[in-house]
């Protein structure tokens, strides 16, 4: 299937086209660029690794073969003979697009239709296999530069009054971050299931916002809307920038989704966080009061720990879910649940539990428990109220191995930026889109998404069908070859 072919079938499989073609004014004539042929057009630009410039869309129509320039309407039957498209006619089209899709009154958010025609083209470049294949999303954000000059200190006058000053990370040695000016691309990449099959990395969500708004916040709806869509959500990957937002901005909303968070704890909410009817709260969780701190104040694992040192760190962890309480229930309508002292599941062994000292003593054994046992201690069960661990719970214990293992899987997030963003296919830094405003650079970038996408699905297809020659001639897979040569092996070689 060719590049044009399959662009085509996307849009028509997305309905994005007839949806955008009845809100676009009626003129005295009828436009020889049709919004499916515009979209078209976006798609061949940047597949051809040029920059977001409709000068660029206008040379990928005229290119195309003139059967293919007939069909799309590229070129036209007038009265006086055939006419090819112009640069004018483009640049027509595609402003009446953003106009319509874009809100009346600008507040730096995409609209209603414009985030939803970014969601059906994004959806429908999934191919129908692998739709099914997850439900487990690696999210992120990443800075999208603005065209557009900053405004003079103390104004907000600029030809981009939607964008805005943002942070991001500038790679240099020293660290602090670095200012820009335009907006935040997030976006949510496919990942595996825990043990599950390997899929292709495809981008299924993305929304831009101006960096006057918060990317997470600005994310949350776009994700909460997949079950409506009949897309059920699963695991949700993200780093401490979105772990330590307030609940009610991302961990509660996509909760009540449905979905299962698997985060980093940012600095400030890990270890002893206060009690709950004398239990300790740390890390997501609901913990004996005569935990040892040494336990309760865990991090997570160092990159550049050892074996060794993984091998202690996961035996302390294991050592500290012994002390935490269990749970009895799932959460109810309104969010609670109960939970059990772990001397009376039998986890530990605790003298305020005459039954657990029966236990095997391989068990941690509380020696000092609590001269006056609050709720927990005294009473069978205990309720928690949804305002608890609203913030930090999450699927596994933090900082487990098992949430390692699972945890691992959101560099799929840090993976999708990195080739939507190499520069040998599309540079999006300033410059790469000259148009302003929130509408026309979602436009390019829901079809930059598109491409990048069919990249992903093109090298997948050949890894697999390379996989299976070499299955068949009892060769294991191809992994992946180291290429750097290291002043170890430098200093091994010949002189």
């Amino acid at each position: 299937m060719t590049a044009l072919a399959a662009f085509e079938e996307i849009i028509d499989a997305s309905g994005v086209a007839p949806r955008i073609e009845a809100m676009l004014p009626a003129g005295v004539r009828s436009r020889q660029l049709s919004v499916r042929t515009l979209l078209a057009g976006l798609c061949l630009a940047l597949a051809g690794h040029r920059p977001a410039h409709l000068t660029r869309v206008h040379q990928a129509l005229t290119a195309l073969d003139e059967n293919d320039q007939r069909r799309l309407g590229v070129i036209a039957t007038w009265k006086n003979g055939p006419h090819q498209l112009t640069y004018r006619q483009t640049e027509r089209t595609f402003g009446l697009v953003a106009d319509a899709l874009a809100e009346d009154e600008p507040t730096g958010l995409p609209s209603a239709r414009l985030q939803a025609a970014c969601d059906g083209l994004l959806e429908a470049s999934i191919p129908e296999e692998f739709r099914n294949g997850t439900r487990s999303l690696a999210v992120d954000w990443t800075d999208l530069d603005s065209f557009s000059r900053p405004p003079p200190h103390g104004t907000s006058d600029c030809a981009d009054p939607e964008a805005w000053w943002g942070h991001r990370k500038n790679n240099l040695l020293r660290s602090q971050d670095e200012l820009f000016y335009g907006y935040y691309l997030s976006a949510g990449i496919m990942v595996p299931e825990e043990n599950g099959p390997a899929v292709p990395e495809l981008a299924r969500r993305a929304t831009v916002s101006s960096c006057r708004h918060d990317p997470v916040r600005a994310f949350a709806p776009v994700l909460t809307a997949l079950p409506a869509a009949g897309i059920s959500l699963g695991d949700i990957l993200d780093d401490s920038g979105y772990a330590h937002r307030d609940a009610d901005a991302w961990a509660l909303p996509l909760r009540q989704a449905g979905a299962q968070l698997v985060q980093d704890l940012h600095p400030h909410d890990r270890g002893p966080k206060g009690t709950h009817h004398g239990a300790i709260i740390t890390n997501g969780n609901l913990y004996c009061p005569a935990t040892p701190r040494a336990l309760t104040e865990l991090g997570p694992l160092a990159r550049t720990a050892t074996k060794e040192q993984a091998a202690d760190h996961d035996r302390q962890t294991s050592e500290l879910a012994r002390y935490k309480l269990g749970r009895l229930t799932a959460d109810d309508a309104d969010g609670y649940h109960r939970v059990q002292c772990p001397a009376a599941m039998g986890k530990i062994r605790c003298p305020l539990r005459p039954a657990s000292m029966l236990l095997d003593r391989d068990r941690p054994e509380i020696l000092q428990p609590p001269e006056h046992p609050q709720a927990c201690c005294a009473q069978q069960t205990i309720t928690v109220p949804p305002d608890v661990l609203a913030k930090t719970a999450q699927k596994h214990d933090y900082p487990s191995a098992a949430w390692r293992r699972s945890y691992t899987r959101r560099t799929g997030a840090e993976r999708g930026f990195a080739t939507a963003k190499d520069p040998a296919t599309n540079d999006i830094t300033r410059g790469w889109c000259r148009l302003m405003g929130l509408a026309p650079l979602t436009l390019f970038t829901a079809a930059l998404l598109v491409v990048r996408n069919q990249r992903i699905l093109t090298a997948w297809t050949a890894r697999q069908e390379d996989n299976q020659r070499r299955a068949a001639r009892g060769l294991p897979p191809k992994t992946r070859k180291r290429r750097r040569t290291t002043l170890a092996g430098l200093a091994a070689g010949p002189p």
